[in-house]
């Protein structure tokens, strides 16, 4: 990786502006390099594809606008590797529909634009006309940051990059939705009204953490099982025993967990939709908040599944990612912890085929709803249930049991190291957007995909694993772009964007990234990738990604618009369709 402190000026030292469209005169190829993208996921995840399937992903086409740089200013194959995820996921869906509508050599087709922006699409989504970050948008959302680990700018910053004692070495320290637990183990008081700068923020949490070596952060945020981890390169997370154990691994796993059940046949069910949906029929109760966990869910109601986001009315969830992640559900709120709501989610339970976990590993587990508890379940009624589960650090090596997040996973894994670098600096910087929760979601669509198609040949129930850190793995398994590129993506990027250090919150370098990719990148967010339709639940126009997929014979796309948590009954009954998104 080249480390060029003057990538950003001419021969003269002055600014050189970012180009539109981010024009590059090299032999890259987006789709060429997704394509051998998509060669080597097949061959690591070779096992976990059905057969019937196998063909279908290898021949899908892909599509994009983009004749020159890749649209990130960033060192990894982003659009690549989710763009071969979504092939996966598309000729699963394929498969499926071959299994219900007919056998036929059915064309899977990926947007790599679309996949591009799906990466990011909780900063291109609006409600209201209003994005993530405008001052105003709060008026139009449900406010699920209990705690204001969000809201609070200086509970905010408690979950950052900071260097730590030793010079060079680097933590992330994460406050997560509660930020009093991480702020007083570093001395410092959880609410501090006079704290409302940026900067002033930064330097007090960062003169804090500083007072302790990473190992001394380790150990005091294991013993209040705080999320936080020090920031790897990839050559060191290689060497851990936790990053051996999830090398061995495929990005996503699908065991069976028992066989007395007989086959499920997709149930055929008519749809309101232009063309047949895939999943139409199929119940998954979705157990998450935050981004990958409900992007799992945003997946399969695309297909057409009715998918109840189940959150807890005492835990917190971030606001504005509900616009994106909520998207063509219904949600409730239970309380599993009283019985009458445990009644109800019971009642839930009995007729659902997908249960989509995203909690800290055990969680559900010791409310009674793990994976193995369902076994029975599913074996008293007649049908398997498929049980997905996803989580930061994966669910076997020695730190399966540790609780993270995005930020988290790219900071041990390496990326967050590399993207320092690639910006000139000796330093760790988290990347732009939460791209790692979009695809880790994305490969948690694809287990449940698996897992339905499975249940519906050979019968069993199924459960499917995987993780924030086993997608960086993959990612970076690719390797980075090429040097010519590198030097090609930092020319043509705002310079303001190079002058983020690993300080910088996740905020700023999403604001930063989305300026900067405006003004080299403009046809990403033009309005053939965008979608509108009017919301109940939030009483305003909901702007969203358009769905990156499309299967022949059937039709992508969400019945309902979006709502915020707690919207709805806790009933699989009298579901609305929203006509307007019909013309998706």
């Amino acid at each position: 990786m080249v480390q060029n402190m003057e990538m950003n000026t001419g021969s003269n030292g002055t600014a050189v502006a970012p180009q539109k469209n981010g024009t590059f005169h090299g032999e890259y190829s987006m789709q060429a390099e997704t394509r051998r993208t998509l060669q080597d996921l097949l061959r690591r995840a070779d096992s976990q594809i059905p057969e019937e399937a196998k063909a279908l992903v290898a021949n899908a086409d892909f599509v994009t606008s983009n004749t020159g740089s890749p649209y990130f200013p960033c060192p990894f194959k982003e659009t690549e590797a989710t763009s071969a995820l979504k092939a996966v996921e598309g000729g699963l869906a394929a498969a499926i529909a071959n299994l219900t509508l007919g056998e036929t050599d059915r064309k899977v087709t990926v947007d790599l634009d679309r996949a591009s922006a799906f990466l990011c699409s909780a900063y291109l989504s609006s409600v209201g006309g209003m994005g993530k970050a405008h001052p105003k948008v709060k008026a139009l959302l449900k406010d699920t940051d209990l705690l204001a680990a969000q809201s609070n700018l200086y509970r905010r910053l408690s979950a950052n990059l900071y260097e730590t004692k030793n010079s060079g070495e680097y933590f992330h320290i994460h406050g997560s939705l509660e930020a009093t637990t991480t702020l007083n183990m570093i001395g410092l008081e959880g609410q501090r009204p006079d704290m409302t700068d940026y900067h002033e923020c930064i330097k007090l949490i960062g003169s804090h953490v500083k007072q302790f070596t990473a190992e001394e952060l380790e150990q005091m945020n294991a013993s209040r099982k705080q999320a936080g981890v020090t920031a790897l390169k990839w050559s060191q997370f290689q060497e851990t025993s936790h990053g051996k154990t999830l090398l061995q691994e495929p990005p996503w796993l699908v065991e069976q967990t028992e066989s007395a059940t007989p086959p499920a046949p997709f149930p055929a069910r008519s749809t309101p939709a232009p063309k047949p949906q895939i999943l139409a029929g199929i119940r998954v109760l979705e157990m998450c908040r935050i981004i990958a966990g409900p992007a799992m869910g945003r997946g399969l109601a695309e297909y057409g599944a009715d998918v109840i986001k189940v959150t807890s009315p005492n835990l917190g969830d971030v606001p504005f990612f509900q616009v994106d992640g909520n998207l063509g559900k219904h949600t409730a709120d239970l309380n599993l912890k009283i019985p009458e709501d445990r009644k109800a989610f019971e009642e839930l339970l009995q007729s659902a085929d997908v249960v989509l976990d995203g909690y800290r590993p055990g969680s559900l587990e010791r409310l009674g709803y793990g994976a193995k508890q369902l076994i029975e379940l599913g074996q008293r009624r007649g049908r398997g249930f498929v049980y997905v589960a996803e989580d930061c650090f994966g669910h076997i090596g020695e730190w399966a049991h540790r609780p993270g997040w995005q930020q988290i996973a790219d900071c041990v894994s390496g990326v967050a190291w590399a993207q320092g670098q690639f910006m000139g600096l000796n330093e760790p910087v988290v990347p732009p957007f939460p791209m790692s929760d979009y695809g880790t979601g994305c490969m948690g669509t694809i287990a449940a995909l698996v897992g339905l198609f499975k249940r519906a040949k050979h019968g069993g129930s199924y459960h499917g694993t995987t993780s924030l850190c086993q997608y960086d793995i993959f990612l970076l398994q690719q390797g980075l772009y090429a040097d010519s590129l590198l030097e090609e993506l930092r020319r043509v990027h705002d310079p303001e964007f190079f002058g983020l250090r690993h300080y910088d919150s996740v905020d700023e370098v999403g604001k930063r990234a989305l300026k900067t990719m405006r003004l080299t990148h403009p046809e990403l967010f033009a309005e053939t990738h965008l979608f509108e339709s009017f919301s109940r639940g939030f009483n305003a126009p909901v702007k969203f990604v358009r769905p990156v997929v499309e299967v022949d014979g059937t039709w992508n796309g969400f019945l309902r618009s979006s709502r915020p948590n707690g919207f709805d009954s806790p009933t699989w009954d009298g579901w609305e369709v929203d006509e307007g998104m019909l013309k998706l």
